[in-house]
């Protein structure tokens, strides 16, 4: 059964569509990720795209990965993310980061990989199937532009409806590191899963780590997450 025959996604997309309108900003979803490295060029020239989502490493169209920007009332961008399909070639997430956590690796640093390591957590080992990889999401705003912090839980969420919409995924997952998952950033966002330690990213020349977590859902969380009223959250974004 696909979420389109859930009443409740019409409801969150109706709903959140009229918390950003109220907030002055209005999203656009592509695919083309030469013209979203276009547009990060120009609203964060201090971002570079990142390995996973970088058209020149991967093959990304229509079918296995989006984009979402948000503009403010200026026509500023103030939002990125994006999300894309995983082929896991059978195997779980533990066994396929195994090898290929290297190909998650933060962006615009020096990374020292030999010295990197990925260590998987047990819910990374029951991860299959159908698995979204969930990166470059960023909130930017002049000063006091957007008071609260309910803001990341309406984009986050949309993020969300849209993968399931277009591919109904058995799980979606994401990198953050330990000091933004400290700050509640995965909580707010609403993912219902977070495991410590995943990876340590060494910098060359650096013997202090960037420590990241994995945070994770499976399809029934992300029904539960959709289904939250948005009266919950709703208020912070205000």
């Amino acid at each position: 059964m696909t979420f389109q025959s859930f009443s409740d996604g019409e409801r969150f997309i109706a709903n959140s569509t009229n918390v950003l309108a109220r907030a002055g900003i209005e999203l656009s979803i592509g695919h083309d990720f030469e013209s979203y490295r276009s547009i990060l060029a120009d609203a964060r020239p201090d971002h570079i795209l990142g390995a996973p989502f970088d058209p020149s490493i991967h093959e990304l169209n229509p079918d296995n990965a989006f984009w979402i920007i948000g503009r403010n009332v200026k026509g500023d961008i103030m939002h990125t993310q994006a999300m894309r399909m995983l082929d896991l070639g059978g195997k779980n997430l533990a066994e396929y980061l195994r090898h290929g956590f290297r190909d998650f690796p933060p962006s615009g640093v020096d990374l020292d990989l030999p010295r990197s390591r990925y260590r998987p957590g047990p819910g990374a080992g029951q991860i299959s199937g159908e698995v979204c990889y969930h990166g470059e999401f960023w909130i930017g705003a002049t000063p006091r532009e957007f008071r609260g912090a309910g803001l990341s839980s309406v984009l986050g969420r949309h993020a969300f409806w849209q993968a399931v919409q277009r591919w109904n995924p058995d799980n979606v997952f994401a990198f953050m590191q330990k000091a933004v998952v400290y700050k509640g950033f995965a909580a707010r966002h609403g993912y219902m899963h977070t495991e410590p330690g995943s990876l340590r990213w060494f910098l060359r020349g650096n013997d202090t780590p960037i420590e990241g977590f994995m945070s994770y859902m499976n399809r029934e969380d992300l029904r539960f997450i959709l289904d939250m009223p948005m009266s919950e959250f709703e208020a912070l974004a205000a």
